[in-house]
């Protein structure tokens, strides 16, 4: 049926014309298209364009805006409310109920049937109105996004009517921020670590969010009498509050990074090298960086975030998230039901691996077969071995360093399977059973641990003086650093991964990258969601500019006042502000376009470890200003653009990140200045019972980062007279490796695998060793192979409605919540079970094949 076809009664009326100079000619046929309905006259019909376009004769704002003019003034609402004019008082229901009039009152009721209706033609006899409306059409041809994923994805329409910065946003957000700060803050220390993602708080507080707006009061209040007020319940709950409330809550996972990774520099200070550093100092390191941050993205959003050609791909996520669980959908109750039932499973099932059977985290069944083979527990343990055929039934464990398996693209599982096959069952055996690199064998073969030449734990206390700087006699007494075979190997493929991304994005996007880098450019008024983003008042530059200035105080008051807590020289600290400054852009680039952020973490460590050898402390902040703030930054620009997709006001979106990043940096070195004080030991590996929850595995690495690049230097660790001088070698290999990809690429067109091959993700995923553990990437691996390939493939049906995102979030949320529980009810008060099935049984795992008196 036809659109313009109108079905029910009609009313007629005199319309008495008006606004003379809007037209140059009388339309004899009047067309009032408001919702589909049709209202005719006998001498003259106006066509009015719902969107208030002016047609003809008359001059109607849709949105039931006052039209004026100098005899009369008529108000017509399209919800069918009042009509008003001087003399005559007019109630027109588009309905088509009734209308009546003060003194006179006309009303005539047609009833229309279906076959005496005449459909009109969509083509106006008028010529100037086609010309209009093709020149609309025009406009939006060229206004459409460059991106095909971004014009399938991302909505062409905006409502700015719609309320933002609603008490909704505000209560759910700090709340949101509040929770997962705390929770992120307390899950990092763990031996198993691992990370509640925005996805859980976004299913969590929608099904809230339409509980408030049906339960809170929608009273106005009016602040101090002033033209100011506001409401506890503005109206229904809408896609821009949501899209707040995510933001808020994000910055309580610091966009994706669990919590600030300045905190990990306090508790390196405190609970590694037994220094002191006052929680005041620790604060103005926190919230120094992620004002950086936050500053450096606020100046980069113009050419990273505005042209459509940056397109962010992780940002189409969220987007399609947001628009399946506000748009209208038949499987939004379906979705929400799954997840609270994930939810409830998984919070039911932590209690047995995270509690009452600690072995369903690593089921390593090759060490129970041989219990007293020495060689069969390095191999078969899935903690601190290689892990063949070792797995676990404990989601946290599977997830907690390479992140949830069920949204990982295929190709990325695919690249990951090779790179740990290849390095744990052939590259590790041969050094260490055959080549005994680096006199491996007197060490254990799957270990963080620093050892000295006799194979005994390296007291690295010993070669810290009063100044916190290297005692070079101690030292030399005490020898060179050693370490495992797995780690380090691991360590070398580091620096390869950090050159390998350079190479890649440069050899398999430079083109395009240029390309669209141009094209932003060429850019004059941008693309549609650009255009729609004009209506809202922009942040000016010199609030971003502000923020910068204050970290920068911040930064130079911790340097010169308190340097002693923290060792970095101001000349220093300028210095790697200087690098972020210059590798936020390009790195923006690489990333809103090809989806793989690069790192300079080795890179300003090595810097610093040859400027400022011996300082440890002074290399990982130098590292946290010139590297960690660009990955911030970057997790900025990405929720700029989220916000830009979804056309939320910049300066509500301004406030909330702003007050976000200002609480969650606060919250999380609250949290963890409390578990250095409330769990014993914590982070003492030496002090722990073995099947302690608290090793803090991504502490020691930022420790160990600090003796390699820093206390000891890459000098002493990998020049001459050091014993890892083939290091060196692995960030050649990482910057050729792609190249030959590529090369083989160019020789074999026609291989589509090809350019699959990814090296940085491959290399990225062998970097986490030893800290993740054998078990954890194989579970991973199988995993994501199972949903990926045969769950996809053969239930596409049930992998559509209740897709990956889903049952990740729900997994997420309820393996923290009942962390969180069992700890606070149980085990912080010692109570925790002792018995066979809580230990893994691979104690021989941890011994050198070769013990040294």
């Amino acid at each position: 049926m036809d659109e313009n076809v109108a079905i029910g009664p009609v009313f007629i009326f005199e319309i008495v014309p008006m606004n003379e100079n809007v037209a140059d000619e009388i339309i004899r046929e009047v067309d009032i298209d408001v919702a589909g309905e049709i209202v005719e006259e006998e001498e003259e019909i106006v066509d009015i364009d719902v969107a208030g376009e002016i047609v003809g004769e008359v001059d109607i704002d849709v949105a039931g805006e006052i039209m004026e003019e100098e005899e009369e003034i008529i108000d017509i609402d399209v919800v069918g409310e009042i009509v008003e004019e001087e003399e005559e008082i007019v109630d027109i229901d588009v309905a088509g109920e009734i209308v009546d009039e003060e003194e006179e009152i006309e009303l005539i009721d047609i009833e229309l049937e279906e076959e005496e209706i005449e459909l009109i033609d969509r083509d106006f006899s008028v010529d100037n109105a086609t010309e209009e409306i093709d020149e609309e059409e025009i406009i939006k041809e060229n206004d459409v996004s460059p991106i095909e994923e971004v014009q399938q994805t991302v909505p062409t329409t905006d409502d700015p009517m719609l309320p933002v910065l609603t008490f909704r946003v505000w209560f759910l957000g700090m709340l949101s921020c509040i929770l997962l700060s705390l929770l992120n803050s307390f899950l990092r220390y763990r031996t198993e670590p691992f990370l509640v993602s925005i996805m859980f708080i976004q299913l969590v507080t929608r099904p809230i969010g339409n509980f408030l707006a049906k339960v809170l009061p929608s009273t106005k209040f009016r602040i101090c009498n002033s033209r100011w007020e506001f409401s506890l319940n503005p109206g229904p709950f809408n896609v821009k509050e949501h899209v707040l409330i995510s933001i808020f809550a994000q910055t309580g996972t610091a966009f994706g990074g669990g919590t600030a990774y300045a905190v990990g520099i306090v508790d390196v200070i405190r609970l590694f090298y037994h220094k002191k550093i006052t929680f005041f100092a620790s604060w103005m390191l926190v919230i120094s960086t992620q004002l950086l941050a936050y500053g450096l993205a606020g100046i980069m959003r113009k050419f990273v975030v505005e042209p459509a050609h940056m397109w962010w791909p992780d940002s189409l996520v969220h987007v399609s998230f947001f628009r399946a669980f506000h748009e209208k959908d038949n499987k939004k109750k379906s979705r929400e039901k799954f997840f609270l039932i994930a939810l409830i499973c998984s919070f039911s099932w932590y209690v047995f691996p995270g509690y009452f059977f600690g072995v369903l985290t690593s089921i390593s069944w090759v060490c129970w077969a041989f219990p007293q083979s020495k060689t069969t527990h390095q191999i078969g343990s899935g903690m601190n071995g290689l892990g063949l055929g070792s797995f676990s039934l404990e989601w946290s464990t599977i997830f907690s360093f390479l992140g949830s398996p069920l949204v990982a693209p295929f190709s990325t599982v695919v690249n990951i399977l090779i790179g740990h096959l290849l390095t744990l069952y052939v590259i590790i055996p041969i050094a260490y059973y055959v080549l005994n690199a680096y006199h491996a064998q007197r060490f254990p073969i799957f270990s963080l641990g620093l050892f000295n030449s006799k194979g005994k734990e390296y007291d690295v206390l010993s070669i810290v003086n009063d100044k916190f700087e290297i005692n070079l006699h101690s030292y030399e007494q005490q020898g060179p650093i050693n370490f495992s075979a797995t780690f380090s190997f691991t360590y070398g493929i580091s620096m390869a991964a950090t050159i390998s991304t350079l190479t890649h994005v440069a050899f398999f996007n430079g083109k395009e990258i240029l390309g669209l880098f141009q094209a932003s450019f060429k850019e004059n008024e941008g693309d549609i969601h650009t255009k729609l983003m004009r209506k809202y008042k922009d942040i000016p530059n010199w609030w971003f500019y502000l923020i910068l200035g204050v970290s920068l105080l911040l930064t130079l008051h911790l340097c010169i006042f308190q340097k002693d807590q923290i060792q970095l020289p101001w000349w220093s600290a300028i210095f790697a502000i200087g690098l972020a400054f210059a590798f936020t852009l390009p790195m923006s680039i690489i990333t809103a376009t090809t989806n793989q952020t690069p790192t300079l973490d080795v890179i300003t460590q090595y810097i610093m470890g040859v400027i400022l050898p011996g300082e440890p402390i002074a290399n990982i902040c130098f590292k946290t200003y010139g590297s960690v703030s660009i990955t911030n930054a970057i997790q900025f620009l990405k929720n700029f653009k989220i916000c830009h997709h979804m056309k939320i006001p910049p300066r509500s979106r301004f406030l909330v990140e702003l007050t976000g990043t200002t609480m969650a940096g606060t919250i999380n070195l609250i949290m963890g200045w409390w578990l250095m004080h409330d769990v014993k030991n914590i982070c003492q590996h030496d002090r722990l019972p073995p099947d302690s929850p608290w090793q803090c595995f991504n502490d020691r690495v930022i420790f160990q980062e600090s003796i390699f690049w820093g206390l000891i230097g890459p000098k002493r660790m990998s020049g001459n007279p050091g014993n890892y001088f083939a290091l060196k070698l692995f960030f050649l290999g990482g910057a050729l490796g792609p190249i030959l990809v590529w090369l083989l690429h160019k020789v074999f067109p026609n291989q589509k695998w090809i350019p699959l091959i990814n090296l940085p993700v491959t290399l990225g995923a062998i970097a986490m060793l030893p800290q993740a553990r054998s078990a954890t990437v194989n579970s991973w691996i199988a995993i994501a192979i199972i949903f990926h390939y045969f769950v996809k493939k053969h239930k596409n049906c049930w992998w559509q409605e209740h897709n990956s995102y889903i049952l990740s979030a729900a997994l997420d949320g309820g393996s923290a919540l009942m962390t969180v529980l069992l700890y606070f009810s149980l085990q912080r008060k010692g109570i925790q079970p002792s018995w066979w099935g809580n230990e893994e049984h691979c104690d021989l795992a941890k011994l050198p094949r070769e013990q040294l008196s």
